[in-house]
């Protein structure tokens, strides 16, 4: 458990708050490249707290301003892409993707209210098909986010993203949670249809692992399989909110032995304390390119195919309507009754509420990513407090992929999948 100081510490994420200072210190998602065309729409944003708006100007280059005008406070969504600037509806007032004021029609000749004012905006670049930004001091300003799963061809990938209603470590939580897998997503009778796991996935986690690294973490989470082998797969836990994970085997793969050349991870972006902006990516390594089939499979098991979201990427199937649960699902077929693995993953964390109380939880042993994640959270803010670097500013998360195996009982599982996860990153 953790004390409620604790816990508000590492949840609470507007400006000037420890954790909003240390997030700050990461790039991060604000939106996929393909919501924004040239001279097209704004699109409003979310990130820590403050409210933003992205819009791509003639010259093709991305801006990400406060929403509001610096004149009156006139919202920018409302703007008019124009010209390589964003111009303001209410008054004409024209900025440019830096935020400096371009033109201001209803000033006098000899205003210099443009050498003066400034919109605030944060730096932006185009990495794996998702427009990053920086929102913390430029001095500091770390590498461009070159994960390897941002390399491959834009044809071997598939990147989406949704809103959650919850704060961000819930769903972090969630995502280095793997002993929930075989019973949240859990296919009672995999012929009656519905997303989900069956089979192997349905065994008891043996060992939780959870090694410490210079960008977070690395965990392996291992079932037993017959023939006294052992199923092991390691995740990576990269700061801040950065989970990776392996689709090898009995997920993107056909079964324990055969093995397809697919990765996938996640990043919980946070929006304010009480929601977060979930990214998906899945790729596939080698000559070989995603398949239409693939990418509506992939959509499938998520529960995310046509008609599951909200122009802003709001679930349909929300709180409201408690997630879409069907009891006679539940008792049939489905062991949650809710369609979709990521609804079933949101329907238990958004369910906590908006923020876990933390204070009042009784952890057991296959919780040791769960405590270790927290711990290097903490550990991070401490480290700012002293004067020092936190993990995962550097570029050795460069090219990192989960990886998984099935393994003697008495392998180490260290030497077999750290290895080859370097192997596939180069």
């Amino acid at each position: 458990m953790l004390s409620r100081e604790d816990n508000e510490r590492l949840t609470q994420v507007a400006a000037g708050t420890p954790m909003g200072t240390l997030l700050r210190r990461y790039r991060m998602p604000a939106l996929v490249c393909s919501e924004l065309e040239a001279n097209g729409a704004p699109v409003r944003v979310r990130l820590l707290g403050e409210q933003l708006v992205a819009f791509r100007d003639s010259a093709g280059r991305v801006g990400l301003l406060e929403e509001f005008c610096a004149h009156r406070r006139a919202s920018l969504f409302l703007g008019r892409n124009e010209q390589c600037g964003l111009r303001c509806v209410y008054h004409g007032w024209k900025y440019d993707i830096e935020g400096r004021i371009v033109d201001m029609p209803t000033e006098p000749a000899d205003s210099t209210v443009n050498e003066r004012i400034k919109q605030p905006a944060y730096p932006t670049c185009e990495i794996g098909d998702v427009v990053w930004t920086y929102m913390g001091p430029p001095e500091q300003m770390p590498p461009k986010p070159y994960f390897g799963w941002t390399q491959p061809q834009a044809t071997h990938r598939s990147v989406s993203r949704n809103w959650q209603e919850c704060n961000y470590l819930q769903a972090v939580e969630g995502g280095v949670d793997s002993a929930h897998v075989g019973w949240l997503h859990r296919v009672l009778h995999p012929e009656g249809g519905g997303a989900g796991f069956s089979g192997i996935w349905t065994g008891n986690v043996v060992a939780d692992e959870v090694d410490p690294t210079d960008y977070g973490h690395v965990y392996a989470c291992i079932r037993a399989v017959p023939d006294n082998r052992k199923w092991a797969r390691a995740y990576h836990f990269v700061m801040p909110f950065h989970v990776m994970f392996p689709l090898e085997l009995g997920y993107g793969g056909t079964g324990l032995d055969s093995y397809t050349p697919m990765m996938g991870g996640t990043m919980w972006v946070p929006m304010d304390d009480e929601n977060s902006m979930m990214y998906l990516w899945t790729v596939r390594l080698g000559e070989e390119p995603l398949t239409t089939t693939e990418r509506e499979w992939l959509d499938r098991i998520r529960g995310l195919g046509p008609g599951t979201l909200t122009d802003d990427f709001r679930k349909i199937r929300n709180r409201q309507i408690n997630w879409g649960i069907d009891r006679a699902l539940q008792r049939s077929t489905n062991f949650s009754g809710i369609d979709g693995i990521l609804a079933q993953d949101h329907a238990v964390q958004e369910g906590m509420g908006p923020i876990v109380d933390r204070s009042k939880e009784h952890l057991g042993k296959t919780d040791n990513a769960v405590v270790r994640t927290r711990r290097i959270l903490l550990d991070a803010l401490n480290s700012l407090d002293e004067g020092r670097e936190p993990p995962g500013l550097t570029t050795s998360y460069y090219g990192l992929f989960g990886s998984e195996r099935i393994l003697p009982s008495d392998a180490d599982w260290r030497v077999h999948l750290l290895h080859r996860a370097n192997e596939v990153a180069e």
